[in-house]
């Protein structure tokens, strides 16, 4: 794993125990799923890449418009839909037919892979990245070394 990889995963795994809150991203006080990935962001880089308009717990779903992907696409590199490495994000599609709208990052990988979440219920956990979870990726991105 690169030293890039370790501070993403050293970052997530610092937000683990920081409560759900939906539309948050502050590491400790509260965080939803995006809210994760723009405070990794933001101590990768310092600011978020654009403003984040507020969005309802189902997304774009009645429009069925992939926001969140088209969103991961401007800023993240994406990555084939191989099996994923550490520190890589993944977007989820959490039913059939539904928006995706769920993210993560790769924790473990090998015989017992994890992924950290900011989960309702359950704040920011690194969960067991079962098969269920596996089915439900449908894309995978990196941080980019570099920004503009």
């Amino acid at each position: 794993m690169t030293p890039f990889q370790q501070s993403i995963l050293a970052e997530a795994r610092d937000w683990v125990g920081t409560p759900y809150v939906h539309q948050s991203a502050r590491k400790g006080a509260g965080s939803d799923c995006l809210g994760l990935i723009r405070g990794i962001w933001i101590a990768l880089y310092g600011q978020e890449p654009e403003p984040v308009p507020a969005y309802s717990m189902d997304w774009s779903e009645p429009q069925g418009e992939e926001r969140l992907w088209e969103a991961a696409l401007r800023h993240l590199d994406p990555k084939p839909l191989a099996e994923p490495a550490p520190a890589d994000v993944v977007l989820f599609r959490m039913r059939s037919g539904g928006v995706a709208k769920h993210l993560g990052i790769i924790g473990e990988i090998g015989s017992y892979p994890t992924f950290i979440h900011a989960y309702s219920r359950f704040g920011v956990i690194e969960s067991p990245l079962s098969l269920p979870w596996r089915r439900r990726i449908v894309a995978r991105f990196t941080f980019p070394e570099e920004t503009l």
